[in-house]
Order: C-alpha cells, then structure tokens, then sequence
C-alpha cells in the first residue's frame, strides 16, 4: 500500500516530468533562427495545399439568393416570418433571381454568378455555416481572428507564423484594400505573435503609384544598405539594453523585409506585362489615360476591373512565394434595395473569381491553392424594406482546390434559409479545416502568451473530415 507522503512524491513527479515535456516542446516548435523568421517551416504532417487565396466579400452576401436555393422561401413569399427580429412583423422575401442545377455535379447557383457557374465542378458549397455575432465588427473579426472578444493573430498571422514563406524577398501575407471598419487592421495583425507575421496591406492606387514608392530613386542599392546598416545597429543596442524586445525586433524584420522587397515587389504589382488575353480573362479592361491606352496597375476604375486586378495580383503572389493574400470586395451589406445592389456587387465579382479559378486550373496551381469565398455571415430570408437583414445562424461559403473535394454541397439550412441545421460549419471548424489542408494541426499550432497555450481556434473546432478529398 501506498502512504500518502509517497503517492505525492510520486504524482509531483509525474506532473513535473509532463510539463517539463510540454515546455521542451513548445520551445522546439517555437526554436527559429532569429535571423530568418519566415524560413520555411515543417507541417505537422503533409499538406494537400500550399497556399491560399481568401476572396472576402466584407459587409455579409446573401445566401438565400445566390448560393443556397430556396423553393419553399418563394412559395411562402409575403408570409409572416418565424424568428424574425425587430418590433414590426417581418414577412418572408422569396429570392427574385432564378437558381439553376450547374456542371455535372449539379450544384445551386442561382443567375447572379453566371461566369463562376461554369466552375459549379470545381466547387465545395458549404451551405452550413454559422457563427456567434449577427453584428459586422464581431462577426468579421472572428472570420479573420478566431474570436472578437480580445486582441487575437489573424488567420494568415497564423499560417505564416506556422509554416513561414517560400520567398523571404516578399511578405508572407498579404492583404489587398483591407477596410479600415470592422476591426480594421486587427483583422491582419499579429497581436501576441511576433510582430514579423502580421499582414501586409497594399491598398488600391492608380497607374503606377504603388510600384513607385517601394523604390529609393536619391539612393543607389549599396548607399541603402550601408544607412540600413547603421540604423539597425541602434536598434539592435536598444533592444539589448532593454533585455529584450519584440517591438523592436519586428521593427528590425520588417526593415529587412522592406529593403528586399525592391528586388521583386515592383514587378509583381505592375500588371502591364500580363497578356490582354489574360487581362480579359479576369475582366480588366483597358482605359484611355493621357491618350495612350494604360492597362497596368491595379487602380479602381469601376466594373469588374478593379476586382480582376485584385484577383490577377492575387495569382501573381501566390506564384511568387506568398503564402497568404486577402482580397476583399466591399459593399455587401445589402439592406436596401437588394435586387440592384446585390446584382452590381456579384457583377463585379463574377468574372474576375472565374478568372481566378481558370488561371489557376491552366496553371497547374488549383490543386495546392486553397481558394476561399465567403463573408462574415448571410442575410435574413424575410424582407427588411426592399432588403435584407443579417443571418448569422446559418449562410454560405465555398471553397476550391487546395484538396478539398469538388462539386460537392456539405450542409443545409431550413426550408427559409434561416439556420443551419445538417452539416453545420462554425467559424472554429472552418479554421481548423483550413489549418488541416495546410498540414497543420489546429490544436498543436499554439503561442504561450497570458499563461496559457493560445491558438486560432481557442479550445473548440472541429476539422470537417467529410469535404477533404
């Protein structure tokens, strides 16, 4: 028989040796050479995707009339709505676009994306999805951060910070015309994470601004190197009298990063030396300026060409090394007047995404690029004046490539489109899906910070085995 004294000597024993255990390997996963934080990094076990492609549409798309098809919704239309919010009596809104069975898969897709309709066979509708705020500023948070109650890495923060890039000369990850609401830049920031990982933003600009201004044209490359030399010698003495910086050291990365990105970042984001076939492929049309004819850069000009630029830079920095890039199309918080709003936002989207999954497809690149589609949650199946309402029990998203299956619908709503109710996809499950086609465990990819072992999806997710190839 035990004593007590001597089960207590033992059990302290055990508990010592397991978090022992647990600390040498949080430092192992965490050991990096300082000198090279974006190296490339192992994955936890193989990966079906090497890289991915976000398609943000920001402000919340209506599922019921793009994505999800609703029969009963129209039988029903002008009937009181079941669970409908507010002080006035909602009736329900059937969709006034027409839905179609796409490819050979026959998936939904109602008239409003005919040009990614013909990709219905590339796609894995996940007409589940649900998450915890039917408010912008959470709900978009916690699609980009895991949670909104506090201060949390993005999901690119957290790829790059698991898997580092495959070009150091470029950041790697990227955010194109990110908004400023909605948790602004806290949707790609780094939070506790060093700060090294946080996302670069590249917002729009006309002509050829953007390429400009990475270039030092008052000093030559070696005359750069010799000022950044210098400059980063008092911040690395700063940093050591403080015992320690992780401000200081991000500050010390990102200048490194900035002065290697004049090598490769101006080419990239000039688009004029892309083919006009691949040009109209994504939707970019040419526009007269100063008389000549101008097709580089990736400036707003209406259409889908602002989109198709985006979209087509996207691709070009995927190719190049990035391992994450975001592009959001704004404008989908659709109140009012939703048949006209909701065609032009789909309108200019439409192209440049076929575009996107086209070039990919030819490229030989869609098999290991996840491409993402989706919004911070749905809308309401009844009317809100000639609009609708946010939904966030139950909308839409989709997924392609990167080892997901194809031509498959996971998941449904009720017969209004209103809560998800088979298949149901959380925002945790999405991310721990995500992190699983990369190769990552979602509950081994973690940071010590406060205490306790952080990760994107908190202490909940579940990977949704079912729609992974």
């Amino acid at each position: 028989m035990l004593t007590r004294r001597s089960l207590l000597q033992l059990g302290g024993s055990g508990f010592g040796y397991l978090a022992f255990a647990a600390l040498a390997h949080q430092q192992a996963a965490q050991a990096r050479d300082p000198k090279r934080p974006l190296a490339p990094q192992a994955s936890h076990f193989p990966a079906k995707a090497k890289r991915v492609i976000f398609l943000c549409m920001e402000g919340g798309p209506s599922h019921v009339d793009t994505l999800d098809y609703k029969p009963a919704l129209a039988a029903n239309d002008g009937e009181p709505a079941p669970g409908a919010r507010g002080f006035r009596p909602a009736r329900l809104m059937g969709s006034h676009f027409a839905f179609e069975r796409r490819g050979a898969s026959g998936l939904w897709i109602s008239e409003l994306f005919p040009e990614l309709a013909r990709h219905a066979d590339k796609l894995c509708l996940l007409n589940g999805m649900h998450t915890d705020r039917p408010n912008h500023a959470q709900a978009y948070l916690q699609m980009h951060c895991g949670i909104f109650q506090f201060p949390r890495p993005s999901l690119g923060a957290w790829l790059l910070y698991g898997l580092g890039t495959d070009n150091e000369n470029l950041p790697g990850f990227i955010t194109i015309n990110p908004p400023s609401r909605n948790g602004g830049a806290a949707n790609y920031a780094a939070s506790f994470l060093p700060a090294v990982y946080q996302g670069t933003r590249i917002q729009q600009r006309s002509g050829s601004e953007t390429v400009s201004n990475l270039t030092n044209r008052r000093r030559s490359r070696d005359a750069q190197r010799v000022q950044l030399d210098f400059a980063q010698e008092l911040n690395r003495a700063s940093a050591a009298a403080l015992g320690g910086s992780p401000e200081i050291e991000g500050l010390i990365s990102s200048y490194e990063l900035a002065f290697r990105m004049q090598g490769e970042m101006p080419s990239l984001l000039d688009l004029g030396n892309e083919t006009a076939a691949t040009r109209r492929l994504y939707g970019i049309e040419e526009q007269e300026r100063g008389g000549n004819r101008f097709s580089g850069g990736f400036g707003s000009s209406g259409g889908t060409t602002s989109f198709g630029r985006q979209c087509l830079l996207a691709r070009r920095l995927v190719e190049a090394g990035v391992r994450f890039v975001e592009v959001t199309s704004a404008g989908w918080d659709h109140h009012r007047n939703l048949d006209e709003s909701l065609r032009t936002s789909c309108s200019a989207v439409d192209r440049p995404i076929a575009g996107l999954l086209t070039d990919l497809h030819q490229r030989d690149m869609l098999k290991d690029t996840l491409v993402l589609w989706g919004g911070e949650f749905g809308r309401s199946p009844y009317a809100q004046g000639d609009g609708r309402d946010h939904n966030a029990k139950g909308f839409s998203m989709w997924m392609a490539g990167g080892g997901v299956k194809a031509g498959v619908t996971h998941g449904k709503t009720d017969d209004f489109g209103y809560k998800a109710i088979e298949g149901r996809v959380h925002m945790h499950d999405w991310h721990a899906t995500i992190l699983h086609l990369l190769g990552l465990d979602h509950e081994q990819l973690t940071y010590r910070y406060a205490g306790r072992e952080m990760r994107l999806t908190d202490v909940k997710g579940n990977v949704i085995k079912a729609i992974i190839a």
